[in-house]
């Protein structure tokens, strides 16, 4: 058996015999080989694309490169990652739109809606089981990941909310998420969970210098052949703390156990093949928002200058003399070509004085307005604009920041004065798409990871009281680590942030006919606010008991029945079944007054 019969066997399960047989490997025949010419990048006579033509006059110089995915980012990737920081730090905008990014897809509380799939799990559907594991699961995770001890964070700085807001942030400045996973052995007689995160800057995921020659670590990555990661290199310290001894020591972190627990979390999306470090959106949108900031910079400085001088005097005379009349003191001894100016004006303001003595008219309330010798102007200046700022120009780049952001132009810019509902409405949807699809990359899967490692922690430890005493034997664990088995416990979905409503009103109704006609759900239309049904069901139970208690009336079936039939276009619902027993007794009443009707 040759190799290469070696490596078909390895991927597809067949014996050598059967290779022989099916012989998958063979040679095409003669006649169906490749036409004479197919593959000679060379041979193309004419341009069938304008857009590849090395013969337009517009397109000629335009010669891009041609590189692999990792060669295109990393070299510039930590000049990029800087420059967005820079931005970040320093443009108002930019970092606006990063918070509204982890408010629009974190929100204040990140919720888990844990979801087992029993059919997996025990070859059955058991719903009741799953109520109860549910119902303890969310409440124990709760209690770790939002504890004002800071347990999911290995720095005790950060709740789990916080954590996934921070890999938000990281994600949009750098295009990527890394963080270790830890076993935290401090305070262990108040911790519940050992299990912590700690977040890496990306500055610190580097190829030691001394494994520079290795093909299988790229930018700090490790790789098999079938690149597929295997661990990360990662500083001790951040490369420019030149001062610190551990800038220049790495440690690898394997990417799992030998068992299959997660150590090292690494998210990014990977648009090309064999991509291995991801890199900001907002690296394409970088010398706009530069130059767009400096264009402010300047037109706010233009407008500073203009403002500065109120008035201006145009004249033939030194500043002297002309800051004299004005009402100044003289500005210092005079030459004899000076005196003999201030002689001359002399001469002229005493003319002037002696042919206005007695009028008052050179006064305004009384202040005073210069006269001033002739040739000499006083011009008032008015405030300046400072140029185009807050027009259709500056509109125009904060667009382009809007699309580098995917934010809508409303949102970013907090100018909502040329915008009307429908329109709005439909830059929300479009908002709403991209932050669910950031949501269900980062958010999502960030913290998926965070929570499977702590429920196989706490699954070893047997602290689940729901879980079937079979499974909880420590000595019988091996059946967590059998395919599928921990995915289908750990499956669940995340509430974050509420989608908002605009005009609270027609999207209540619109909410209430979808729940009318079935076309959703109450968990779907509660994740829309940002809440759990669960815990909703569970409030409005609380309140229904104690208003019966209290024997206070409850309205808000017949109001929601109201609402949607109202827009619907149905009939209204009775107000209340004593008024249906009034009209009938009435409706009684007036048949007894009728006269009998006498047949003859």
């Amino acid at each position: 058996m040759n190799k290469q019969d070696h490596l078909i066997s390895e991927l597809l399960g067949l014996s050598p015999s059967e290779i022989r047989r099916n012989d998958p490997v063979a040679p095409a025949p003669p006649g169906l080989g490749a036409p004479g010419g197919a593959g000679d990048e060379l041979a193309i006579a004419g341009d069938a694309y304008e857009g590849a033509s090395i013969h337009n006059r517009e397109l000629a110089l335009w010669q891009p490169p041609s590189r692999s995915a990792d060669r295109d980012i990393i070299p510039q990737k930590t000049r990029a990652d800087a420059r967005v920081r820079d931005t970040y730090r320093n443009d108002a905008y930019v970092q606006s739109a990063a918070q509204q990014h982890q408010d629009g897809i974190v929100g204040p509380e990140f919720v888990l809606n844990s979801k087992p799939e029993t059919k997996i799990i025990f070859g059955k559907e058991d719903e009741k089981w799953e109520t109860e594991f549910q119902e303890e699961i969310e409440t124990r995770f709760k209690l770790w990941a939002q504890s004002d001890d800071k347990w999911p964070d290995a720095g005790r700085r950060n709740s789990f909310t916080q954590l996934i807001r921070q890999a938000v942030g990281s994600y949009l400045v750098t295009g990527e998420v890394l963080a270790v996973v830890e076993w935290a052995r401090e305070d262990r007689n108040l911790r519940a969970f050992n299990t912590s995160v700690r977040m890496i800057d990306l500055d610190r995921l580097s190829t030691p210098t001394n494994r520079m020659s290795d093909k299988n670590i790229i930018a700090g990555v490790q790789v098999d052949r079938r690149h597929i990661p295997q661990g990360y290199w990662i500083r001790q310290a951040h490369p420019r703390d030149i001062a610190d001894p551990r800038a220049y020591q790495w440690e690898f972190v394997p990417r799992r156990k030998p068992w299959g627990r997660a150590q090292a979390i690494h998210l990014f999306d990977q648009r090309r093949p064999n991509q291995t470090r991801g890199i900001s959106d907002v690296v394409a949108g970088l010398k706009e928002l530069r130059q767009t900031k400096d264009f402010r910079e300047t037109m706010l400085q233009n407008a500073v200058v203009q403002a500065t001088y109120a008035a201006s005097v145009e004249s033939d005379l030194d500043t002297n003399a002309i800051f004299q009349r004005l009402g100044g003191g003289n500005l210092g001894e005079g030459t004899a070509f000076e005196n003999s100016i201030a002689q001359y004006i002399g001469a002229h303001l005493s003319a002037v004085s002696k042919y206005m003595k007695g009028s008052d008219q050179f006064q305004i309330g009384g202040v005073r307005i210069p006269h001033l010798p002739p040739g000499s102007k006083l011009q008032l200046r008015p405030a300046g604009q400072g140029g185009p700022l807050g027009t259709d120009f500056e509109k125009s780049l904060l667009r382009y920041l809007s699309a580098a952001t995917s934010l809508s132009y409303e949102q970013l810019s907090r100018d909502f004065s040329e915008t009307n509902y429908a329109s709005f409405r439909g830059a929300m949807n479009e908002t709403w798409k991209f932050m669910n699809g950031r949501k269900a990359l980062v958010a999502d899967n960030f913290a998926s990871f965070i929570f499977r490692l702590w429920l196989e922690e706490g699954l070893n430890r047997a602290a689940f009281e729901s879980m079937p005493r079979k499974f909880k034997n420590p000595d019988n664990m091996g059946w967590l680590y059998q395919p599928q088995i921990l995915d289908a416990i750990a499956a669940c979905d995340w509430i974050g942030a509420s989608r908002g409503q605009i005009d609270e009103l027609k999207e209540t109704q619109a909410s209430a006919l979808r729940r009318k006609n079935t076309l959703t759900t109450d968990e779907d239309e509660l994740a829309r606010l940002g809440k759990d049904y669960r815990r909703v069901y569970r409030q409005r139970r609380r309140e229904k008991l104690l208003r019966d208690k209290l024997e206070i009336e409850d309205e808000s079936d017949l109001s929601a029945t109201n609402m949607m039939n109202a827009a619907s276009g149905a009939e209204r619902e009775a107000p209340d079944e004593r008024n249906e027993d009034k009209e009938a007794d009435n409706k009684d009443a007036r048949t007894d007054q009728l006269e009998p009707v006498v047949n003859v």
